[in-house]
């Protein structure tokens, strides 16, 4: 049996190449892929060449080992359907649909464990966004918003619009947002910004400060979140952080050198700068929190929201060249791109 899978063979290249699939190991599930969804981030640093090679993929995931060198699979949001097993518990899967951190490819035997079934009534296309909506959990998880404060969200990708969803629950004075694209600015105000504004546009960091000055007289915001994956954006999150305020770095930017000017208001200012990545749970949660707690409250949230409303591009598995040349050339035109398995 041939299983088709997706390679990045080198900066700028994509490559569908059909392989044998491998036998599976006792205990294992056979999955046939409906649906994965591309990474415009950490994706597009490995499409670009400035993914730091030979670092690990990722440790935490048994589906993703290996080094970021190339020819790399890779991938981390895919729904199937369970349709072979290699015992009898195993075949019990048969059937099921089920969430995997898996590279894009139409075949493949994984362990159960390795598994999110989906909930009965969550389509796929919902399902997808998994990671993201975990993701976007775990920002505000370390930015523990306050009733009253505000907060300022630079990047409205979909990790970005995700964020700025769960921010409009929360009883906060204000949500601005930026980002240079008109499409996701004004998706941005419809799920849940007050105000989206251009962080291109002359004196941005001025502008910020008026609208802040509504409910602060200082005209800082309380909480930042850095979620564009653009250095500039982070040196702007921080200037536009008031005294004691924290800063979310939820970006990764991967061999892109980031210059900070820290010789101004920052020190004296007391600003936290906050890495936050969903491999792990911020360590003053873990006394309660759980990843399966984490991935159920994503589950929830993913029934809520919708997110499969973020979808602008349904493109063959076998077109995938096609998906990443969008994604590097016209980041305008798009949200989220998911491939469709036949």
């Amino acid at each position: 049996m041939q299983r088709q899978s997706l390679f990045f063979t080198a900066p700028g290249q994509i490559e569908i190449r059909s392989e044998p699939l491998p036998a599976g190991q006792p205990g294992q599930v056979l999955v046939r892929s409906l649906v994965s969804a591309i990474s415009a981030g950490t994706e597009m640093l490995i499409y670009r060449g400035q993914a730091p090679e030979g670092m690990a993929v990722d440790a935490t995931i048994e589906d993703l080992a290996g080094a970021l060198s190339y020819p790399l699979k890779y991938g981390y949001s895919l729904v199937g359907e369970v349709v072979d097993g290699n015992s009898k518990e195993a075949r019990a899967w048969i059937g099921r649909r089920v969430f995997a951190f898996h590279p894009h490819e139409s075949l493949f035997w994984t362990t159960p464990a390795s598994l999110h079934p989906l909930p009965d009534d969550l389509p796929p296309e919902d399902a997808v966004f998994l990671p993201n909506m975990e993701t976007a959990i775990n920002f505000l998880h370390d930015a523990a918003p306050l009733v009253g404060e505000q907060a300022v969200v630079f990047g409205q990708g979909v990790v970005g619009l995700l964020t700025t969803a769960l921010l409009a629950r929360f009883p906060l004075a204000q949500r601005l947002t930026l980002d240079p694209y008109p499409l996701r600015r004004e998706m941005s105000l419809a799920w849940g910004a007050d105000v989206s504004l251009d962080p291109g546009e002359p004196s941005i960091l001025a502008h910020l400060a008026q609208r802040l000055r509504r409910y602060d007289p200082s005209g800082r915001a309380d909480v930042a979140f850095e979620l564009s994956g653009a250095p500039r954006a982070l040196q702007q999150a921080i200037d536009i952080t008031g005294f004691g305020g924290r800063v979310i770095i939820g970006s990764w930017y991967g061999t892109k050198p980031v210059t900070l000017n820290l010789g101004r208001d920052f020190h004296r200012n007391r600003i936290r700068l906050i890495s936050s990545q969903v491999s792990s749970l911020a360590p003053e949660l873990t006394g309660r929190w759980t990843k399966a707690r984490r991935w159920q409250t994503a589950w929830d949230w993913l029934a809520r929201l919708h997110p499969a409303d973020l979808i602008t591009h349904r493109i063959p598995f076998d077109q995938a060249p096609r998906a990443y040349a969008l994604l590097d050339q016209r980041p305008d035109e798009h949200l989220q791109i998911i491939f469709a398995y036949s």
